[in-house]
């Protein structure tokens, strides 16, 4: 299982998960299309599936373009809303590429219908890789829009922190920067914290990116999945897991804020990604 890491927009990702003997390809968030054919041509691999994580603008706006382009394309994910869904998929729902297994894992929370893709290759040495989409990210998570801090909490702690500590994590976004300052504020005596940002901050500087991490990386810097250590507990001044999750967001809210206050037309490119705007006619 080869993964190509695609930038596209202004920090999104989308991915290619090529299956090395058979030459199938598949797809995770297919935001620009013509760049994901041009990749598909040089790797010489076939497109068949799209895995849409949730119906967000920047991460589904090539489905349609996409099935034109290649007709009989499946686009698969676990929200009606996804444009040019062709198969709604299930939690626990398990497909087959090749070698390649996936699971499905729905973690609501970002969006109701937000599914993550756990994938991964009998007797392989290869680690399993996760595609979690703007559930978790590296040192964070997306923002909670259609779901509680409950729900939050056992997408991320409970379905998506218990996969195998070496899987490696592929998210959404590059924010890996800003979730890292964030960290850094809630737990300042991390060490890890502090050794992920430096290195987060060399990345920067290259303009390389810092994806993928592995899952047990992510349990040893990222707040959002330590809900239940002392430091995190002490920031918040919660102790109940879903409580303290939701304070995190709150703050996590007012730091960006503070750090870098959202222009009016910031606001409404993030309000027409998230869905919550339609385009104009």
């Amino acid at each position: 299982m080869k993964v190509k890491v695609i930038s596209v927009l202004e920090d999104n990702y989308m991915y290619l998960v090529i299956e090395e003997h058979t030459r199938e390809a598949v797809a995770v968030d297919v935001a620009v299309p013509k760049r994901l054919l041009e990749i598909t041509g040089r790797e010489g691999v076939t497109l068949t599936t799209v895995l849409t994580t949730h119906h967000h603008w920047d991460h589904a706006r090539g489905n349609v373009e996409l099935a034109r382009l290649r007709p009989g394309m499946a686009v698969m994910g676990g929200d009606e809303r996804i444009c040019g869904l062709t198969r709604m998929l299930a939690h626990g729902e398990e497909l087959r590429f090749g070698a390649i297994h996936v699971r499905c894992l729905l973690t609501p929370g970002h969006t109701s219908g937000h599914m993550s893709y756990f994938l991964w290759e009998d007797e392989s040495l290869d680690p399993p890789a996760l595609f979690s989409g703007d559930a978790l990210s590296v040192a964070g998570c997306g923002w909670c829009l259609e779901g509680t801090a409950q729900q939050m909490y056992q997408s991320l702690v409970e379905t998506l922190g218990t996969l195998p500590p070496q899987t490696k994590v592929f998210c959404g976004h590059e924010h890996t920067l800003r979730n890292l300052e964030f960290a850094h504020t809630v737990e300042p005596h991390n060490d890890h914290v502090k050794a992920k940002l430096s290195w987060a901050q060399k990345r920067d500087e290259d303009d390389v990116p810092t994806v993928p991490s592995t899952l047990g990386e992510e349990l040893l810097y990222n707040p959002f999945l330590r809900v239940v250590e002392e430091a995190v507990r002490k920031f918040t001044g919660q102790v109940a897991p879903a409580e303290v999750l939701e304070v995190l967001c709150r703050e996590r809210a007012c730091f960006q804020q503070a750090v870098e206050p959202l222009q009016p037309q910031a606001r409404a490119l993030l309000a027409l990604q998230w869905g919550l705007l339609g385009p104009h006619k």
